[in-house]
């Protein structure tokens, strides 16, 4: 594990890396303001994103650092890039964000990307990031004042998990494939 992390973090020395991980930090951006959507069926708290791509390439081809720079740099620049699309600066959604990309890139940097490997990566990231975390910093934000139970904020992240788990596995399969793909081609 140490190793993915050094060597992960050695690949950030070179000019190649940098400016590909530029290009997914940039899609990611992009991505995260215009290609989501909010399902009203559970009162605006489910959103489907594919903003987790960028930061899954970034993982495949960078290992955890690159992919965690790409996470959380993304949070950070969505917010001030189009500010008005999430209300203010929350930092727990930037933590988010980076532990995406850190368990990402433990899982699919130097790995062959397998259905295994994608769903325990998925799935450890589903639970203790967008379900736990998640839950926790919208509690935070929006329901402890309102006198709404933390567990009505957790069950909505857990349908919206599940709503999202096979797409999310699928695409993240296939991009990973096509990454390998150019790996070996380069």
């Amino acid at each position: 594990m140490k190793n993915k992390f050094y060597n992960s973090a050695k690949e950030l020395s070179s000019v190649q890396p940098l400016v590909a991980l530029a290009m997914l930090l940039a899609i990611r951006v992009i991505v995260g303001i215009f290609a989501n959507s909010t399902m009203a069926l559970f009162g605006n708290m489910v959103k489907i994103s594919v903003n987790f791509l960028p930061i899954a390439i970034a993982a495949a081809l960078f290992g955890p650092v690159g992919a965690a720079l790409v996470g959380g740099l993304g949070d950070i620049i969505s917010f001030f890039v189009n500010p008005a699309s999430g209300g203010a600066y929350f930092p727990g959604f930037t933590l988010n964000g980076i532990l995406t990309g850190l368990i990402l890139g433990i899982f699919l940097y130097k790995n062959n990307v397998t259905l295994k490997s994608v769903l325990i990566s998925w799935s450890i990231n589903a639970v203790f990031v967008e379900v736990l975390l998640s839950g926790y910093w919208l509690y935070f934000i929006y329901g402890m004042g309102s006198g709404t139970s933390f567990y009505v904020y957790l069950w909505t992240r857990v349908i919206s998990e599940a709503i999202k788990f096979i797409p999310s596995v699928l695409l993240i399969l296939a991009v990973g494939k096509a990454v390998e793909k150019i790996k070996i081609k380069s």
